[in-house]
């Protein structure tokens, strides 16, 4: 398998623990990161500090990942695994994919989480189903991909199989209750979004004295600079590792927009989503991105179930007076995470996936 940032580190993870309920004797290596060491790979390329927030910050990061992808390529191509799975990651992957198809690698090779789910462009679908087995997570993926004659596999999203709703919680406080921070899991993400949450928090403790604060990192590098930033801030919070962690005490939680915002509406968790790009950034983001919103659960329901402040609009005052709304009254996002869940296809999508997978991998050479 290969990935190339924690969020696909993750999917990895937890579609080879699913396969192995099919076939027990699986040998896994791959691209990745600790999650999918801790899952029983053998990493063949460490993916720490692959992510970034766009081409200009990605430059400088290409010539070390080119290598990377065709010593891989050449290597498999000599050494041809059952099957290769690629996760998200579409700069990488996407290439890494036709380069084993030109060296002439025939077994199969599935892309899990395919790049562009709500991009709906024809020539990246049309690329991905000519080297690939694509298999997505969104309803809205299969359905371009199908109404360009493209075969693809939708069986619903894994982490809807994962992530249950926490107990109902009582109100909390009104001088307290918890809120979870979640700055991002990429260097560019916590520079830019750490100190305007930690700032927000301050404020909620202004009129909520007794507001306690969890902050949640991705790796050690994150926990590292967030670490850094706190005390800089002046700001006392226990590091978490992980969304999860962060999330299953908070009250509400500020979230970078990502996964993390779908694992805190499955987990029922009040949320606002934040995100922010470097100036010069902006104008390429335009070009590409011409959709309301940016969230996943608001994608997914196509209202602003989650509030989303992005760029300028992502102030201390704006964060925190959203995440006081949410701990007054949360019953309608609530409401509509619940709908969120049934959107996501049926519970037992990550089984099905790991089924598809395993028949892939079981298909004899050649076929």
């Amino acid at each position: 398998m290969a990935t190339g940032e924690a969020s696909g580190d993750m999917l990895a993870a937890t579609l080879a623990e699913a396969m192995r309920d099919f076939a027990p004797g699986l040998e896994l290596s791959g691209i990745g990161s600790e999650r999918m060491r801790e899952a029983g790979f053998r990493l063949t390329a460490h993916t720490r500090g692959w992510a970034s927030l766009g081409p200009l910050e990605a430059l400088r990061k290409i010539p070390p990942l080119f290598v990377t992808m065709w010593r891989h390529a050449l290597w498999l191509r000599l050494r041809p695994r059952d099957l290769i799975v690629l996760i998200d990651f579409g700069a990488f992957n996407l290439r890494f994919a036709r380069a084993l198809r030109r060296l002439g690698y025939s077994r199969p090779v599935l892309y899990y989480f395919p790049p562009g789910a709500w991009l709906d462009r024809a020539s990246q679908a049309e690329a991905v189903a000519r080297v690939t087995v694509p298999l997505t997570a969104f309803a809205h993926q299969r359905d371009f991909y199908r109404s360009l004659g493209l075969e693809i596999a939708w069986f619903g999203h894994p982490l809807a199989s994962l992530i249950g709703a926490r107990p109902a919680r009582a109100p909390s406080a009104a001088d307290g209750g918890t809120v979870a921070l979640l700055p991002g899991s990429r260097r560019g993400e916590v520079e830019r979004h750490a100190g305007r949450l930690f700032a927000a928090a301050r404020l909620l403790r202004e009129t909520r004295p007794n507001l306690r604060v969890v902050v949640g990192a991705a790796d050690a590098d994150v926990e590292a600079m967030v670490r850094e930033r706190l005390a800089a801030a002046g700001l006392d919070a226990p590091i978490v590792r992980g969304a999860r962690a962060a999330l299953d005490a908070a009250d509400v939680a500020l979230v970078a927009s990502g996964t993390a915002v779908l694992e805190a509406a499955l987990r029922e968790v009040p949320t606002v989503a934040l995100y922010v790009i470097a100036r010069s950034q902006v104008p390429i983001a335009r070009r590409v991105w011409r959709g309301t919103y940016i969230t996943l659960p608001n994608l997914l329901l196509d209202r602003p179930a989650v509030p989303e402040l992005l760029q300028d609009a992502a102030t201390p005052e704006a964060l925190a007076a959203a995440a006081e709304g949410l701990l007054r009254d949360p019953e309608a996002q609530l409401a509509a995470f619940r709908e969120l869940r049934a959107v996501l296809g049926p519970p037992d999508a990550l089984a099905r996936c790991a089924a598809f997978a395993v028949a892939l991998a079981n298909q004899p050479a050649g076929a």
